[in-house]
């Protein structure tokens, strides 16, 4: 008897310690203990240590941080019917640890659902265009449908990003042309530009030169030698009159005239020749 009473101690004393110690909960800080006693809930505990009545109360665990998502690819119709695919990032986290494990089944796949959903959604309501170059705004839109569905489980999602838009071959060589021709016609309106302002710079310098005609003589000149030092060749001119009549001004005040010298020449030539003749009727 002695020894079977000692086994049977024995055999109590151990399933009281694996019972003491199933009855011991260490939470860590990023998780919480929600309790349910005989099938009621009594509330969430933790972090820390604490215990469990065993067989009368279980214990569910829920992370409360942040969980990341990849939200599958999604083909889209757009809203001017454009075929593409689509995939985002979803960023939530648990608030309420008793809502999450109490009113919905499995919250991270219930939220994965939602967010697909509500992405196919939200994007066939916009354009391409659209999507494309206002992605902020379809993000936050995005983030604040699907917290106020998940909001009744206690999941609080915090950012959604649309990552990536896949388009059709043929919309990319459409968007790539259209980008071409965006980018010749703004050339086209610059240099337009440029030209505007040159010809206002060309009437303004028009409007001084012709104030002042010794600009004009200025201008001549220095074309003249902008080109007798880039081109080592002959170069054949016109002289306009406008050059020289400065120093022909100056010779008539001088008293000296073209038409004098003209006269001069015929008259002193034929003294000469009348010269030569008396001297040959002398001789004779």
């Amino acid at each position: 008897m002695g020894p079977t009473i000692f086994a049977c101690v024995a055999v109590l004393a151990f399933l009281l310690l694996v019972i003491l110690l199933s009855a011991i909960k260490i939470i860590p800080e990023y998780e919480r203990g929600v309790i349910f006693r005989l099938g009621r809930l009594v509330g969430a505990r933790g972090p820390g240590l604490f215990f469990v009545v065993p067989v009368l109360e279980r214990m569910v665990r829920v992370d409360t941080r942040v969980i990341t998502m990849d939200v599958p690819t999604q083909e889209v119709i757009t809203l001017d019917n454009v075929t593409i695919k689509v995939n985002a990032v979803l960023y939530f986290m648990v608030v309420n640890p008793n809502w999450a494990v109490t009113k919905v089944m499995d919250y991270i796949r219930a939220t994965m659902q939602i967010a697909q959903t509500t992405l196919r959604s939200v994007v066939g309501q916009v354009e391409l265009d659209e999507l494309l170059a206002q992605r902020e705004t379809i993000n936050q839109k995005l983030q604040q449908i699907i917290d106020e569905q998940t909001e009744p489980w206690g999941v609080k999602v915090t950012i959604v990003e649309v990552k990536d838009v896949e388009l059709p071959q043929s919309m990319q060589r459409a968007m790539a042309k259209q980008a071409e021709a965006e980018r010749e016609k703004r050339a086209k309106i610059i240099h337009a530009s440029g030209e505007y302002e040159a010809s206002q710079k060309l009437a303004d310098a028009a409007a001084i030169i012709s104030g002042e005609p010794v600009t004009l003589q200025l201008r001549y000149l220095q074309t003249l030698t902008e080109i007798a030092t880039e081109k080592n060749s002959t170069i054949v001119f016109p002289l306009p009159i406008d050059t020289i009549s400065p120093f022909l001004q100056a010779a008539n005040k001088a008293g000296f005239s073209l038409e004098k010298l003209f006269q001069n020449q015929p008259e002193s030539s034929d003294q000469a020749s009348r010269s030569s003749t008396d001297a040959s009727a002398e001789r004779s």
